[in-house]
């Protein structure tokens, strides 16, 4: 076990390494995060973090935050072992509970005072699968709990997404080793994930049960929303 867990956690060090390339503002936007989870919860504040694996939020909201709580759900048991070990490298793994599974399987005994989910609705594949996720958050959420949603998103059809696209391409090439032809071996990858357009995204979490619904965050092909569930 302890060298499978070396092995996961060299993969989440990648992993880690990867989506600063991806996403060259990917600690502002856990800043952000952050500031707008501490002006919306008070001390003590339990929360719902949907694809915790590798544990970056709960880590990084986890030493700045002291009285708040963290439930991680995650379909890959590997990478929640590796959010429950930097957890306990750091000193919280007494306020962390992981929970292999999807979030429509899974059931708790109270409802949270806030939730993330943080680079993962762009891996549902379908609509309805991306609208019954986020039903699944507001149920389990306090009226008026404060939600995070950062997704890939855009048309692909449109010349639009085809220059971000381009952006992210070109930072890729200027901050690796990487050749051309292995960017766009990525690129044909990235294409095959689930993006919907930044208004389609806003309906679901309407129709999810949300409101005060607003993009605060834009880099290359991820956007972010913040919002509410109704009281």
């Amino acid at each position: 076990m302890k060298d499978d867990l070396e092995f996961d956690m060299e993969m989440a060090r990648e992993y880690d390494k990867g989506i600063r390339r991806a996403m060259p503002s990917y600690d502002a936007l856990f800043r952000m995060v952050q500031s707008f989870l501490r002006a919306n919860v008070k001390d003590g504040a339990k929360l719902l973090v949907i694809g915790a694996g590798g544990g970056n939020e709960i880590v990084t909201f986890g030493t700045s935050n002291p009285t708040w709580t963290f439930a991680g759900v995650d379909p890959s048991e590997p990478m929640l072992e590796v959010a429950l070990q930097k957890a306990k490298d750091e000193g919280l793994e007494e306020r962390v509970s992981i929970h292999t599974g999807i979030i429509e399987d899974l059931d708790f005994p109270e409802r949270f005072d806030a939730s993330t989910c943080l680079l993962v609705l762009h891996f549902v594949e379908t609509i309805e699968e991306k609208r019954s996720l986020l039903k699944k958050v507001r149920e389990n959420l306090k009226p008026g709990s404060p939600f995070v949603l950062v997704s890939m998103f855009g048309d692909q059809s449109k010349p639009e997404f085809d220059e971000r696209m381009n952006l992210w391409k070109s930072i890729w090439l200027d901050l690796t080793d990487l050749e051309p032809e292995d960017v766009d071996a990525m690129e044909e990858s990235v294409r095959e994930l689930s993006f919907i357009p930044a208004a389609q995204i806003e309906e679901l979490l309407e129709e999810a049960g949300f409101e005060r619904i607003s993009q605060f965050f834009s880099t290359t092909l991820f956007g972010g929303w913040i919002c509410h569930t109704r009281k």
